[in-house]
């Protein structure tokens, strides 16, 4: 089963905080996300059936599938924050858009058109 944009969200926010303090809550990721614990709570539901957390009593855990999407996902956001940032936008927007940008591309797409901006860069050197 593909996951959605927010599932992809929810996965990468728990990897981005999970790297950062180590112990994952759900109202941590509510926190981050700026959504309800009950969104949260659905969220982690759908997640865990199938197959990308496991919930503990307190915490949130990524499964290896989990933890492979939300690695892809964080590092397409920073490729698109820092491509966006690089040609002047704001980082506020930058983050908003990157965001958006991180889910539409397919993994071809993306892996074509980073390989041809690093292939830019070294020239410009």
């Amino acid at each position: 089963m593909a996951l959605r944009e927010s599932g992809e969200d929810y996965l990468e926010s728990i990897y981005v905080l999970s790297e950062r303090q180590g112990v994952v809550r759900s109202i941590d990721v509510a926190e981050y996300l700026g959504v309800t614990k009950a969104s949260v709570s659905k969220a982690m539901a759908a997640l865990e059936s199938t197959g990308y957390v496991e919930m503990g009593k307190r915490d949130v855990h990524l499964t290896e599938r989990g933890l492979e999407v939300a690695r892809q996902m964080w590092e397409r956001h920073c490729f698109f924050v820092g491509l966006l940032e690089d040609a002047g936008v704001s980082a506020e927007v930058a983050s908003q858009e990157g965001c958006h940008m991180e889910h539409c591309l397919s993994e071809e797409s993306f892996e074509k058109l980073r390989s041809m901006l690093r292939r830019g860069s070294d020239r410009d050197q």
